[in-house]
């Protein structure tokens, strides 16, 4: 299934279709939801703040920081690295 998406994305993407098509897949409150996921990641790569300071300034919980901390965990380093030079340029 994902590697289906990911042709679909590309596919759609190179049309020029993409924005329109996630805006068909997730409602806004799903796109809101995974718009603060980058944004729990982008915080947790930057190793700026805790993960307190993270749940307040990101207003979610304690246990959303620690769900996206326990899955950087498992991440290669090749995907680390890539995420750490592409993440800053999330807003």
């Amino acid at each position: 299934m994902w590697d289906d998406l990911q042709k679909l994305n590309t596919v759609l993407s190179q049309a020029g279709l993409y924005h329109d098509f996630m805006e068909l897949l997730f409602t806004h409150e799903e796109q809101a939801t995974i718009k603060k996921r980058l944004l729990i990641i982008k915080e947790l790569l930057s190793e700026e703040k805790t993960q307190r300071q993270i749940a307040k300034d990101l207003n979610v919980s304690i246990s959303q920081i620690t769900r996206g901390s326990n899955e950087l965990k498992n991440i290669s380093p090749n995907l680390k690295q890539l995420l750490l030079e592409q993440i800053k340029k999330i807003s």
